[in-house]
């Protein structure tokens, strides 16, 4: 999606005013395959670019999602714990945490940037 900035680790973020939504981009929930159990963070709990935050399990394997952002994560989407499957239906909709008073982001790329790195993993 072209309002979205992506990390090369597959996991997309978007800026909504002090926050910054993080997710899987589809490209991820693809490979993943069927999404059955997902592990978030606690609210208040530190969050470091390039470290593991959570994990996504799926049919396939586990797989950890790693912070494009350092901070503090100001919530977690929790109706993910009942519905891991709605990332696989809407991945840029299942955003998995908002993360606050961000001190430092990972050199993001742009939406097409992002599809040419796709592109050339896959090649």
């Amino acid at each position: 999606m072209a309002d979205l900035k992506y990390s090369k680790s597959h996991e997309w973020v978007m800026e909504e005013g002090d926050l910054y939504v993080i997710g899987i981009s589809d490209y991820a929930q693809h490979s993943l395959g069927d999404i059955v159990f997902i592990n978030l963070p606690e609210v208040d709990d530190e969050v470091t670019v390039g470290d593991a935050f959570g994990d996504i399990e799926s049919v396939k394997a586990v797989s950890d999602v790693l912070s494009p952002v350092t901070g503090i994560v100001a919530e977690i989407n929790e109706e993910l714990f009942d519905a891991p499957e709605s990332i696989n239906e809407d991945p840029y909709g299942a955003w998995l945490i908002k993360v606050k008073d961000v001190t430092e982001t990972e050199e993001l790329l742009s939406s097409d940037e992002y599809d040419e790195f796709v592109e050339s993993e896959e090649a």
